[in-house]
């Protein structure tokens, strides 16, 4: 979009300069990065904050705030002249390293978040809330590891082409544009909507009405009663001695695996732990309740992240494979242009997000705007 009008003015004679990309790049960047450094004082400040879903959406500012720091200026500095290259070729071959690897980034951080969310919808017992634990830091690890290694190969001379432009920075390699779209979208962005549908169907269970639960409950200990019963009384058709008053002997027999499935049996509470890990995991009470509260209205908020998310970069990689795959669509710079800048207004839309959809990190920003701790 804005190397075409770069093109025109300089049709016209006028500056080559491109000042509505220089302009709009610098609020980007500034927003960028004032967002993603509020999201990041937060948690750390902010006591309530310091859940371990939080440690993984202060990696995600992280991924946000390096591209604004790292990418951003010399993308803004290429559209502000019209699109051409005017440095050496080694900073362009480290500035699409950093771009795919923040862009992988990104995205492996959501998934991330997703197989957290799902470990404690599913799998609630297991589950710790209150700390930071070895696996999410190996998740956060991993995401960091995995995005450097789908974007290394052009930092190790993969862009290194003979007859290579140098009037153009982009990543020369067909063959690893798809792959790296591949690795970075295609992949992950089904698996995580997999995971968050098994994560709200699990919720939905959660929200049930108490009486609903509770009714659920009942059916399945008469299940287990009747079943213990009919397994008791066939057990004494084979012990017990004919005639028409039964003994001790029977009444023991029969008195015994009621006594045992009755001690055996869970309680309401523990029999279904999915219906209360929070409870569980948390300690019993009013106070791991609102725990569970917080936790689900926290959860509301990922779908709209992972949902901007997806509106923003979709177009990016479908465009990109596009133009490697179809040899007879026409995709111009313009187009490029228009589909990488949405992408890049992502970094800078999360923190809105959180400030719309999240009254905690909302009232957080404020106090820190004001320069209050």
């Amino acid at each position: 979009m804005f190397n075409g009008i770069a093109n025109k003015t300089q049709e016209d004679g006028s500056s080559p300069y491109n000042y509505l990309a220089l302009l709009f790049g610098t609020l980007l960047i500034v927003a960028t990065m004032l967002g993603n450094i509020l999201v990041c004082l937060s948690v750390l400040l902010k006591k309530s904050l310091k859940t371990a879903t939080n440690y993984f959406i202060v990696s995600l500012a992280a991924a946000d705030l390096l591209l604004a720091i790292l990418v951003l200026p010399l993308y803004v500095y290429t559209e502000f002249h019209g699109g051409i290259w005017t440095l050496n070729m080694f900073l362009c071959d480290a500035l699409m390293t950093m771009d795919v690897m923040l862009c992988t980034a990104s995205i492996l951080n959501l998934c991330a978040i997703s197989v957290d969310r799902y470990i404690a919808v599913m799998v609630p017992l297991k589950y710790n809330r209150n700390q930071f634990s070895a696996r999410q830091l190996i998740l956060i690890a991993a995401t960091w590891l995995l995005s450097f290694g789908v974007a290394s190969p052009v930092i190790f001379g993969l862009n290194n082409v003979a007859e290579r432009d140098t009037t153009t920075c982009k990543l020369e390699d067909g063959t690893f544009v798809v792959y790296s779209s591949i690795c970075s979208f295609f992949i992950p962005c089904p698996a995580m909507l997999f995971l968050y549908y098994g994560m709200f169907r699990g919720l939905r269970r959660w929200g049930k009405k108490p009486e609903v639960r509770q009714r659920d409950r009942d059916r399945t200990l008469s299940f287990r009663l009747t079943v213990t019963g009919a397994k008791a009384e066939a057990g004494t058709q084979l012990v017990a001695e004919p005639g028409p008053n039964p003994g001790p002997g029977l009444q023991g027999a029969l008195g015994t695996p009621q006594l045992d499935s009755t001690s055996d049996m869970e309680s309401p509470e523990a029999a279904n732990p999915r219906e209360n890990g929070c409870a569980a995991s948390t300690g019993a009470g009013p106070k791991s309740r609102r725990v569970s509260r917080r936790e689900r209205k926290a959860m509301k908020v990922l779908p709209i992240v992972v949902g901007v998310f997806l509106a923003c970069w979709t177009p990016f990689f479908v465009v990109h494979v596009l133009k490697v795959l179809c040899e007879v669509c026409a995709i111009g710079p313009t187009l490029i242009s228009i589909v990488t800048w949405l992408g890049y207004v992502n970094s800078a839309v999360n923190p809105i997000i959180y400030t719309v959809f999240n009254v905690e990190f909302r009232k957080v920003f404020q106090k820190l705007l004001r320069c209050q701790t």
